[in-house]
Parts: C-alpha cells; structure tokens; sequence
C-alpha cells in the first residue's frame, strides 16, 4: 500500500525508442501524467514503487509503505526541535584518507540536507492529501530566511510545503519559484533550527571516476538524511526527455551521471565532492533488471543561473515565438498539408498566438526554419530559441502555408509558463 498517490520514474519499457546521442544504442526516455488532466516532467506512466520492474526512475520521493508513515511519525513524536546555532557553510576537509574524508564530508554536509513534503488539499476539501516526499539543500541564509533547493518534480502541483530538517523539526515552507525545463525549484522558510548552509562547488571541472557522495532522503526512511558513495561516471551525459509529455523528444538534459545509489526520495537532494561543496541535485536514476548503479543529477553550475532567476523573477524568462506545436515527422495525413515533396522534416503550427499570431502565421503552417537556420523539430526550435536568442530579440521564420514558401518576422516575447 501506497502512504503517497503515485510514484514518479521515467519508463524505459517500450514507449518510445530515442536513439542517445553518440552511443549508436537506443535508450527510452519519456514523460507521463502526475495527476488526472495535469502534465508531469520525465515520465512515461504512472506505477506503484515496489513490484514494477524494468524502469527509469526518476528519484522523486513519492512512495514509502503506510508502515513507513507510522514509524516517521513515531520518530518526529521522539525527535525535539533543533538548537539554534550560529549558520555555517560546510565544505569539508580536503586531506585525508579516503573513508575519513567521507565520514567527515557527510557530518559537515548533513545538516544543510532536509526533507521536502509536498501536498495539496483532498477532493473533498477537507484536508490535504499527500502528492511525495523528496529531498533538499538549504544553500543561502538572509533576513532570517532560508533558502532550499530542490526538484521541480518533487513540488509540482502542490499547494503546501513542508520542510523536515535533519534533527526532526518540521517547518512550513513557501514555494518561490519552480521551472519545468531544468526540474528546479526554490523554497523559503524561516532560519530558526536551521544550523548550516551547503556550499556550492564548480560542476565544469569534474572528473570521470572523482569521488563523490550524495546525501538525501530515500523512501522516507527515517528523519536523519542517508548517505551513498560512488564516483562520477561521466561528468556530462546528455538525457533526451520530453516536456510535452507526447513522448517526443522536444528538449535535452545534459547531467552529471554517477553510480552512487539514487533512490526514490532522494529528489532534491545533494551530489557532494571530498571537499564537501555540493556539484549536483540529484534528479533521476535507471532502475532496470539489466542496469545497476546508473543515477543523475544536475550539474551546479547549470544550476545556478537558474536558481538564481527563480529567486529574482519566480520564473526563468525564456524567449517564447508563440506557437503550439508537433513534429512534423509525427504527424498523419499530411497530404492535407501540400508540402513540396522535398519537406519532410519540420515542426506543424497547431495554434498561433503572441509574436507569431501577430505576424501573421496560422494553424497548419510547417516551420522549417529559424533565421535561415533548419528546424526539423521541436528539439532544434526550442534549442535555438533558448540556447542562442533572447526575450526581445527579433527573429524571422521561414514556413510552408498551403505548399508555398513564406516568412514572417517577429520579436521574441517573454514565457513566463512556469
């Protein structure tokens, strides 16, 4: 039995087969629905935690026994609250042996690690039900508040957070901002209890095979976060996932993989280097009979311009066209289209609204390219847009509209889509 609704993993039973880049080996990699008629990021379907088999889990922190619920209880019930000390950061030591340096790493690291509950209020308005539990990383302190980071995935769709630090003590939280594309989002709460703040690293000068911990908290186990070692096993992979939630693949995480254990729950949660600075978030794992030991997470440095713009603006302002859209490849029937036969690879206009209804362009216009550049797919036209363009930058778009060739110019608004 289930204490949360539903349990969030990425799927690799067959949905969609993507083929990873450079590794001539095909891997599926997919998105499914959290909750009835809302869109969840990297998952294929829904499925309980314990007796499935043969999948990509994202490490969220939806799951855990009743049993499990009972013996939290009875923990916080035995736990008091944290003394009030003077916040530290906590970067370890830099010497020593190599057990040594993770005993001493995890002490000085644990206390910036917490638990992050999740919930909304039930169907009959009469309290709140609880949507998962994962992990975060308290990383900065100001004005008697704190700030933890954590998995967009961990926290959507819910309405009220709760925030369990390392000693038991449970802490209302606000949500400050979240963004679907990185999986990130902040909380804030008040610094009374909160003892220490993680300090950041540099992800950009990994090493394949450094030495590397996470800390977290997988499958609610307990109050106290767990802690796995392993090594870095590629210092950026690059995990296609779709954000549509169709199956397609329309974006591009690039991470750190590791083989230090990720389980469900430890969403959020910290990848820390022996000189205790914090180089990850933990996102997801591939739970597979055939794989061991293969988990993400978020590379920091990435991290923090993002974290950064959910403090200051709520939202990562990312340029939008303007447009509702599929892959031209996957679309049926596109006789009705009259495209040249030379056109087989595009993006199809489903709806025009903002910048690109204002120029002009409708539903059932083909995109094929950006500034004179080829899009043959959602992929290409978000990573154009985000990667190289701007909020207010002007662009022009070349379309088929009716089997004839045509281009429309349009400034870049703001998406401010969470």
């Amino acid at each position: 039995m289930s204490f949360f609704d539903k349990d969030d993993f990425y799927s690799s039973k067959p949905t969609r087969h993507v083929r990873r880049r450079g590794s001539g080996q095909e891997q599926q990699f997919a998105r499914s629905k959290f909750s009835k008629g809302s869109e969840r990021s990297f998952k294929s379907s829904v499925r309980r935690l314990l007796g499935s088999q043969g999948r990509l889990v994202i490490a969220s922190a939806v799951g855990g026994a009743l049993i499990m619920l009972l013996l939290v209880v009875l923990i916080l019930n035995l736990t008091g609250s944290g003394a009030g000390k003077t916040v530290a950061a906590v970067a370890g030591p830099s010497s020593g042996s190599g057990d040594d340096r993770v005993v001493k790493v995890t002490a000085a690291v644990k206390p910036a690690i917490v638990s992050v509950i999740t919930s909304k209020p039930d169907e009959k308005g009469s309290g709140d039900q609880g949507l998962g539990m994962g992990s975060g990383v308290i990383f900065q302190k100001n004005g008697g508040k704190v700030l933890v980071v954590t998995n967009n995935h961990v926290v959507e769709n819910g309405t009220s957070y709760e925030v369990m630090l390392h000693t038991g003590e449970k802490k209302k939280a606000t949500l400050i901002g979240k963004d679907r594309i990185t999986d990130l989002a902040v909380l804030e709460m008040d610094d009374a209890g909160v003892t220490a703040v993680a300090e950041f690293g540099d992800s950009s000068k990994l090493k394949m095979g450094e030495t590397v911990i996470t800390l977290g908290n997988p499958l609610g186990l307990g109050v106290a976060p767990s802690v796995t070692k392993g090594i870095i096993s590629e210092p950026r992979r690059t995990i296609p996932v779709s954000l549509s939630g169709d199956n397609e693949v329309d974006w591009e995480m690039e991470m750190i993989q590791t083989d230090a254990a990720i389980n469900q729950g430890n969403s959020g949660g910290a990848l820390v280097n022996m000189d205790g600075k914090v180089i990850g978030i933990n996102t997801m794992k591939i739970a597979n009979l055939n794989v061991d030991n293969v988990g993400f997470a978020i590379p920091i440095t990435d991290a923090i311009p993002i974290i950064e713009s959910l403090i200051k603006d709520k939202i990562v302002k990312r340029p939008l066209i303007g447009v509702t859209m599929q892959n031209l490849q996957s679309f049926k029937g596109t006789e009705i289209l009259k495209l040249p036969e030379q056109v087989k690879q595009g993006i199809i206009v489903l709806e025009a609204s903002g910048p690109a209804k204002e120029a002009g362009m409708m539903s059932q216009d083909v995109i094929t390219a950006l500034d004179g550049k080829p899009m043959s797919s959602t992929l290409d036209l978000r990573k154009y847009l985000y990667l190289e363009k701007k909020v207010g930058d002007t662009i022009n778009v070349t379309f088929y509209r009716g089997g004839k060739e045509k281009t429309a110019k349009l400034t870049l608004a703001v998406n401010e889509a969470k």
